[in-house]
């Protein structure tokens, strides 16, 4: 079939939407929901026979719904409307929640039932939720609606509250005044519901050192108290507050202010000169984790493989973080493991370079000349490894750099469900560095290369497979995921082939060094890297301006709009 996918922006589900649809064989294009007049022009351009709306903030014309079917993503049970869906139910502590493809009518969230899918909740950020639950659940519901709408004999459900198998209902949209915390009162768990509930949108409103903030990124500290309110401790990018019951470290804010500055920044960044005297309380990555406390590296190693994590917040990686990793990286690689398992995040595998910590730095250029040699060192130290086999093991998605930055171990794989965006276009054109001019050809072909980093389109895991950009793929949950990854690693320490295979790896990388060493593929990266940054051509600084500060489109980029490009 012929789908448009209208959306607010090209996030996480429709991302998977699109590789799932197109893997079965329909015809996507994709318009962002920037007014009822551009949409409307799209529907007459591409003339769908489905219109699926994965993620909207306003309503569906009524012009268009009228003429066509069009099936909204609902995160939430049957019955529940109102756009604070997943807020509420976190909340409110929910034990199971869901998502629901309804038909768009006049009334919001209140249209016919096509499919519906339910989920046990985690006590996590809302963010991770929807990534991880919200598109699985969404991605299993959609591909029945459209079974269902193909078939041609399938009538969707009325809602009906009477029936007893409708739990949900319509909520008012959440305030601040919902969300407020009062630190005298709230214990930890509500303080952490809260901040979760608004994670990574639109954050928690309160007061820090006489001036608002909004608060996401919060995790529980076990050990350290203090008088509920106050900041008793910092550590890397996060500060610790106490509670009535214990703590909870935060790991980013967003100043409420008019100004250009009005951005998300780590907790320390935001506050950076304001917290002199508040002490720095180190942790050691490779201390127990049963420990509840704000880390962001950690690795543990057993039965001669060692286990790197590397959780960073929406993936960014700054050039302090960068190094951090780099120095855990190496220590791990000194402790004589035989197999280094690279494994991120659950979230996000790694999206590389900060943008973020780019867009406020004193000078945007050269900060994003040091994040990306940060980088660039991460990725050498990886590719240079000549006493471990490695491996990239991607519970989450990566993009940009983070992509080429696990194209450096030695063995790749991932969840089935992971999303790659191999390619830097989309920020302005932006070459990349990463040795990815090393990396990617090591593992693709020139034409396949070339596709990947022009087309600047998300490819799913099991696709990546079949090109040979990873080596291969599960479906499993995060959990069976990481228990299949530990065997894996633990059966390669112990091979009997170990020896031979790492003579193999170190021969490869002294062939590929005589051919063209490593430098001069940096070199080659940084001249042109060094043109984004410096040059005369701003594509890059207003892309980043327009997606740190998070600018409405203003159009949809023509590889998406595949309508758009017909017309032209």
């Amino acid at each position: 079939m012929k789908i448009l996918l209208l959306t607010h922006s090209f996030n996480c589900l429709a991302q998977r939407l699109w590789v799932e649809l197109t893997q079965r064989g329909h015809e996507l294009s994709v318009e962002f929901d920037i007014n009822d007049a551009v949409t409307m022009e799209a529907v007459d351009l591409f003339r769908p026979d489905l219109i699926l709306a994965p993620f909207l903030k306003r309503a569906i014309p009524e012009a268009i719904w009228r003429k066509h079917t069009c099936l909204v993503v609902h995160p939430g049970i049957i019955g529940d409307r109102g756009p604070s869906a997943l807020d509420w139910a976190i909340m409110r502590g929910h034990r199971q929640w869901g998502v629901t493809v309804l038909q768009a009518n006049a009334e919001m969230d209140a249209g016919d039932i096509w499919a519906a899918e339910t989920f046990p909740m985690r006590f996590t950020r809302k963010s991770d939720l929807y990534r991880r639950e919200v598109v699985e659940a969404a991605t299993t519901a959609v591909l029945a609606a459209i079974r269902r709408f193909q078939s041609g004999a399938f009538k969707p459900v009325p809602l009906d509250y009477s029936k007893p198998d409708v739990q949900g209902r319509l909520h008012a949209p959440m305030r601040q005044s919902d969300r407020r915390i009062d630190w005298h009162k709230d214990n930890t768990r509500a303080i952490l519901a809260k901040i979760h509930a608004a994670d990574g949108f639109p954050g928690v409103l309160d007061t820090i050192l006489n001036q608002p903030y909004y608060l996401f990124d919060a995790c529980e500290e076990s050990r350290l108290t203090g008088k509920p309110g106050t900041i008793i401790a910092k550590r890397n990018n996060a500060i610790c507050r106490a509670t009535v019951d214990g703590a909870v470290w935060l790991g980013h804010l967003k100043p409420r202010s008019g100004a250009e500055s009005a951005f998300k920044l780590a907790a320390t960044v935001a506050l950076q000169d304001r917290l002199a005297d508040v002490p720095e309380i180190p942790v050691d990555p490779s201390s127990p984790i049963s420990v509840q406390t704000y880390r962001d590296i950690w690795f543990e190693q057993k039965n001669g493989a060692g286990y790197l994590h590397f959780a960073f917040y929406n993936g960014a990686m700054d050039s302090a973080q960068c190094m951090r990793l780099r120095d855990a990286y190496l220590k791990i690689a000194a402790s004589g493991v035989r197999v280094i398992v690279l494994m991120g995040g659950t979230e996000f595998w790694s999206n590389g370079i900060h943008l973020n910590h780019i867009e406020h730095a004193d000078s945007p250029a050269d900060e994003s000349w040091r994040n990306i040699n940060a980088m660039n060192d991460l990725v050498r130290a990886v590719v240079t490894t000549d006493r471990q086999l490695t491996i990239a093991a991607l519970r989450g998605n990566a993009g940009a750099g983070g992509v080429f930055l696990s194209l450096a171990a030695d063995i790749i794989y991932a969840r089935e469900s992971v999303m790659l965006n191999p390619h830097y276009k989309s920020m302005g054109n932006l070459y990349g560095s990463e040795y990815w001019t090393y990396l990617l050809p090591r593992r693709v072909n020139a034409a396949t290369a070339k596709s990947l980093t022009d087309n600047r389109l998300p490819v799913g895991a099991r696709e990546a497979r079949t090109m040979g950009l990873i080596d291969d793929c599960f479906a499993l949950n995060p959990e069976g995921f990481d228990k299949k990854i530990t065997a894996i690693a633990e059966t390669l320490a112990a091979s009997p082939n170990f020896s031979l295979r790492l003579r193999q790896k170190a021969q490869r990388r002294q062939t590929d060094e005589r051919q063209k060493p490593l430098q001069a593929y940096r070199d080659e990266e940084l001249r042109r890297m060094q043109l984004n940054f410096y040059g005369f051509d701003p594509s890059y600084h207003v892309a980043r301006y327009h997606f740190v500060h998070k600018i409405p489109h203003a159009w949809t980029p023509r590889y998406l709009a595949r309508h758009r490009r017909l017309k032209s």
